[in-house]
């Protein structure tokens, strides 16, 4: 795979890059000039028709790097019904969404049809707007093959296809489907191939589906951008630990805090810390892949607006979400994998802007903090010092035993250092009455006296005389003393007198 190595160039405009006077002014319209790297990079040669293979981490511009030149590329030809002229794979709705908005706001001074299949809406709508022709296609790849195999798309007309995002596409699980699409579309093909790291994974599907791509690489895989203040914070285990850790970390950034992503590794961790940053009253909205599409786009609308100053979300809102001035990202929990971590603070310090990262740190997490080094090559420093210093905290409020305790409930751990022996069934005592010290003396000569009737008890059952008789009767009849053996005497039935036959 042959390839070139393109860095930024200075004092280049979006002048330079070839694109339609149409596109240029839409372009102007928006306030920009000058390019980013990977659009100086990437633009000129997918206007050429180039295979393209962009790295680049995320927040440098990578959507307006394959928009624009698409969009002039789309001002000749016409869209036909069921075969749309480009597509455009994500990995997620809310980056299809996104797609879609920037081909709205560029190609404003165009007249194209643009439909968008991505889950969590009607089948029908997204099949009417099949039925007129799509010049873009915008697409995840499950609801793509879908409608494939529902006999409404046919890919046989796709001149560009852009794969964006492609190592969340592997993290996701969506390297089989993506395969299987590449092979639906004709070899002829351009194809626009983003990420931001290059796993083995990664480079194999590259040279599968990519001819003598041109490689335009503005910054080193996986680095973070420089203009994030990043820290780690200790806590101790539990999970009402990091819930005090995070709201005091909060509270200290104070005005310094605009608005804020909080990470979580799943889907109930961040409906529980929803809940309990709203219990103590903080403006907090919560996203996760469980939530309808429509509940999905009005939360994340909520949150650009300012009507919401956190955001809770799982890593479905990791990758690509433009929204241009999050001040802080705080990592609830430490990533597993060491990527959603760039993926997760790129979230601030966008478009130049300064920006905060915290990251709530345990013991437990050691292996996977060293991971995260590794992969950025460089040591993030402590916020209050390392995990050395971890002082067990007191429960807060919210933790699950103080909320059983309040309501009168026996928690768990109470429960275990209760006494055995209790009959099933039997009801709980109140808490202060179950809280209360039992005399130490009392319950020892009370377990010795049960030890002493079950000693008592077993000693009995293996004494001598309480010997089986049917055991003893078996061994009488096994010995031969000579004494005859006893029938029925005088009492013989008549039946046993009758002589038999000879």
């Amino acid at each position: 795979m042959s390839s070139d190595s393109t860095t930024a160039q200075e004092a280049i405009t979006f002048a330079d890059l070839g694109l339609s006077p149409k596109v240029l002014s839409a372009v102007t319209d928006a306030g920009y000039t000058v390019p980013t790297p990977i659009q100086a990079g990437a633009i000129p040669h997918a206007l050429q028709g180039k295979d393209v293979l962009g790295i680049a981490q995320t927040g440098t511009g990578k959507t307006a790097a394959f928009v624009l030149p698409m969009i002039t590329r789309l001002e000749k030809g016409r869209a036909r019904a069921r075969m749309p002229r480009t597509l455009i794979l994500e990995p997620t709705r809310e980056l299809a969404a996104q797609v879609e908005e920037n081909f709205v706001k560029y190609g404003k001074n165009h007249k194209l049809n643009i439909a968008l299949l991505i889950g969590g809406v009607s089948f029908d709508e997204q099949d009417k707007k099949l039925e007129r022709g799509a010049d873009v296609l915008i697409a995840t790849p499950g609801r793509l093959l879908d409608h494939r195999e529902r006999g409404k798309l046919l890919l046989t007309g796709v001149d560009i296809l852009v794969i964006d995002e492609a190592d969340r596409m592997l993290d996701m699980g969506f390297i089989p489907d993506i395969e299987r699409i590449c092979e639906m579309i004709p070899f002829t093909r351009q194809t626009l191939f983003f990420s931001a790291t290059m796993p083995p994974e990664i480079t194999k599907l590259t040279e599968k589906f990519l001819h003598a791509p041109v490689r335009i690489e503005v910054a080193r895989a996986a680095s973070t951008a420089t203009s994030i203040t990043q820290r780690l914070v200790k806590s101790g285990p539990k999970p009402w630990d990091k819930r005090e850790v995070l709201r005091d970390l909060i509270k200290a950034e104070d005005e310094g805090l605009k608005n804020a992503i909080i990470f979580c590794n799943r889907k109930i961790e961040v409906s529980e810390l929803f809940r309990s940053l709203v219990k103590y009253e903080f403006d907090a909205g919560a996203l996760h892949g469980d939530m309808d599409q429509r509940a999905r786009m009005q939360m994340l609308d909520n949150f650009r607006s300012g009507k919401l100053k956190l955001l809770v979300a799982s890593d479905v809102a990791a990758r690509g979400l433009d929204i241009p001035d999050v001040s802080h990202v705080f990592n609830f929990d430490v990533p597993i994998h060491a990527e959603d971590y760039v993926h997760r603070i790129g979230r601030t310090g966008r478009a130049g802007r300064s920006g905060k990262s915290f990251t709530i740190a345990t013991r437990n997490d050691t292996k996977y903090l060293d991971a995260i080094e590794r992969l950025i090559g460089q040591k993030i420093e402590w916020h209050d010092g390392d995990l050395s210093t971890v002082v067990a905290r007191e429960e807060s409020e919210d933790s699950p035993r103080r909320e059983r305790a309040g309501r009168g409930g026996r928690d768990r751990d109470r429960r275990s250092r209760e006494p055995r022996g209790g009959r099933r069934g039997e009801t709980a005592k109140p808490a202060d009455l179950a809280e209360a010290p039992q005399p130490i003396a009392a319950a020892n000569d009370e377990r010795a006296m049960r030890r002493d009737a079950i000693r008592h008890d077993n000693a009995a059952r293996k004494a001598p005389d309480r010997q089986e008789p049917r055991r003893d009767n078996r061994r009488q009849r096994d010995e031969d003393d000579g004494r005859p053996v006893l029938g029925f005497g005088a009492d013989m039935p008549a039946f046993m007198l009758v002589a038999g036959k000879v």
